[in-house]
């Protein structure tokens, strides 16, 4: 397909359906025949619009997912859901989300929370440039706005961690602003809705779905009073049945997560669009050929062997570089490549330590976006860990010494480290 039938396809000129007679034609010809064999038909373009809204909120009503979040969605509710939830499932944001909430309730508390605690609530989500971007920005709310969350889309972009799709989400769920926030489900639904072909990760392909949206949104607004009589039912949708933009998203955010689904056939079935989508009435079978993915490049693998330093009730950490992966937060000792028995007491001596015996602890892997690392361990009991010189804050390269109640409430590990943070913890018996 080309860049000119995509943008004719949502222009709203005209709409492409293929006949039933059309439709037995094509089966097992090329896609370029089978678009030739689509009859173009007039389209009413707004009262189109006006059925995908009226049916995608009859839909949402019936439908929607029930997340704490939704609840109460002032901005600071709804920026925390959404930064948590880049990257890391819905079911395993809940329990961070209230746990984060129960310690630090509102933008001020955040703004003046220890980092350590911050990177603390975080622990195990991953990310956590998501977390320091996330009280920065809580710093300049407090001192610029005082306190206050700016309402509007651009005015949220100019806070650090705010990009595009976060600051449409805030503005539209929390503040009612007509703002599509095009997430990875957004734009999956209108690549099928509109047999979108090109690459889905190029700038025109969100230019083209921003329009295709903004032009829901502004049918959606033409009819608010009928939209709000669907959208409320019994009187509520997710607490702000006024809030249509809010709503619209939402609705579109659980289309692409439970229906149009990203890994796996789409519920065509459950579909308030498939009666009008491009890919299923002309793709039959394949919807999943859409959206079109770059090619991802493979990652590169990087070996380590990790310490567990232990002596009678004491494990060592060391806080890792501020720059880099998992910047500033703490971690076992490690060393690059996977090292032999030998090699590793050799290590641990260099380290300063007087090792009194080693143990296997297993081997982990764990994948970051680009790079994965396939790891070994050893825990190593060592000889008075006391007359190494230690930094009690944990300065870069320093090594701390921390009990167990220590790791688990006060020092953020992250979970590259969580099979051996694991096998620390649960050790029977300790050493003896």
């Amino acid at each position: 397909m080309t860049t000119e039938r995509n943008s004719r396809a949502i222009s709203g000129t005209e709409c492409r359906v293929t006949s039933v007679d059309g439709e037995k034609k094509d089966r097992g010809i090329s896609g370029e025949n089978r678009a030739e064999e689509s009859v173009v038909l007039p389209a009413e373009t707004e009262e189109k619009k006006r059925r995908m809204i009226r049916r995608l909120l009859t839909w949402y009503h019936e439908n929607r997912r029930i997340l704490p979040w939704r609840d109460d969605p002032t901005p600071y509710h709804v920026w925390l859901s959404e930064i948590m939830l880049q990257q890391t499932r819905v079911e395993a944001v809940k329990e961070y989300y209230a746990r984060f909430l129960s310690a630090l309730p509102d933008i001020s508390s955040l703004a003046a929370a220890p980092e350590d605690q911050v990177m603390k609530l975080w622990e195990g989500l991953g990310y956590y440039s998501r977390a320091r971007n996330l009280q920065k920005a809580a710093k300049v709310v407090c001192s610029e706005y005082q306190g206050r969350m700016p309402e509007t889309a651009s005015a949220l972009r100019k806070l650090p961690g705010i990009g595009a799709y976060t600051a449409a989400a805030i503005a539209s769920i929390a503040c009612g602003e007509p703002e599509p926030a095009l997430d990875g489900n957004l734009m999956r639904v209108f690549a099928r809705v509109t047999r979108y072909e090109e690459e889905i990760s190029q700038r025109a392909a969100r230019e083209t779905a921003e329009e295709f949206y903004r032009g829901l949104f502004t049918a959606a607004g033409k009819i608010r009073q009928e939209t709000a009589r669907i959208s409320a039912g019994d009187g509520t949708v997710s607490g702000q049945s006024s809030n249509l933009y809010g709503t619209l998203n939402q609705a579109l955010m659980d289309l692409g997560a439970t229906v149009c689904l990203p890994n796996g056939a789409p519920v065509c079935g459950a579909c308030p669009w498939s009666a009008c989508c491009m890919a299923h009435l002309q793709l039959p079978g394949r919807e999943t050929d859409l959206p079109k993915m770059p090619v991802k490049k493979p990652r590169k693998i990087q070996q380590y062997t990790v310490f567990l330093l232990q002596d009678a009730d004491r494990i060592a950490l060391r806080r890792r570089p501020p720059k880099g992966l998992l910047a500033g937060l703490f971690g076992f000792p490690m060393a690059e490549g996977h090292l032999t028995d030998r090699e590793a007491l050799e290590y641990v001596r260099g380290l300063g330590f007087s090792p009194i015996r080693i143990e296997d602890a297993g081997a982990a892997r764990h994948i970051f976006t680009h790079v994965e690392w396939d790891m070994v361990g050893y825990a190593v009991r060592v000889d008075e860990l006391a007359k190494i010189r230690y930094d009690s804050n944990g300065g870069e390269d320093d090594i701390i010494l921390a009990g167990t109640d220590e790791i688990r409430g006060r020092y953020p590990i992250p979970s590259a480290f969580r099979h051996y943070r694991e096998w620390i913890l649960n050790r029977t018996g300790g050493w003896q």
